[in-house]
C-alpha cells in the first residue's frame, strides 16, 4: 500500500506493508520497520546498514536487476540494483560516491535480510 509520511512539514510518499506484526516502510532506497506490538522502531538501510560502503538487502527478496558492474563509478544517491520483495519492486541506492568494488549477488538470486549485495570503494579525498 502507498502511505504518506510528513517529516518536518514535508509530505513523502512511501510503500508500506504489514507482515506478521511488523510494519515495513520503504522509501528512497531505505527500509524502516516498526513492531506493531511493542511500538519499537528500527531502521534497516537498503544502502548501508551500518556501513555506507556496502548495500545490504533491506529485507528478504529476489534480485531482479543489477544496474552497475564492478569498476563502474557511482554517485551518492545513484541506483545500483533492484530487488523484489513483498510483491513490490525496490531500487537500492548508493549512500556514497566511489567505484563499485564487488557485486556479491546475481539476478534471480533469493537473498536474506542484511546480505551484502554490493561493495563500494569510496572516492579518495582530494
Amino acid at each position: 500500500m502507498e502511505v504518506t509520511v510528513r517529516i518536518d512539514g514535508v509530505d513523502h510518499k512511501a510503500q508500506a506493508q504489514l507482515i506478521k506484526g511488523t510494519l515495513w516502510v520503504h522509501h528512497n532506497g531505505r527500509t524502516f520497520t516498526m513492531d506493531t506490538g511493542s511500538g519499537r522502531k528500527s531502521r534497516k538501510k537498503g544502502a548501508g546498514g551500518g556501513s555506507s560502503d556496502q548495500i545490504l538487502a533491506p529485507m528478504p527478496g529476489k534480485v531482479t536487476k543489477i544496474l552497475l558492474s564492478p569498476g563502474a563509478n557511482v554517485e551518492a544517491g545513484q541506483a545500483v540494483l533492484v530487488m523484489e520483495a513483498m510483491k513490490m519492486e525496490y531500487t537500492l541506492k548508493a549512500e556514497i560516491a566511489g567505484t563499485i568494488d564487488a557485486v556479491t549477488c546475481a539476478v534471480g538470486e533469493q537473498v536474506a535480510l542484511g546480505k551484502s549485495l554490493v561493495k563500494i570503494k569510496p572516492t579518495a579525498d582530494k
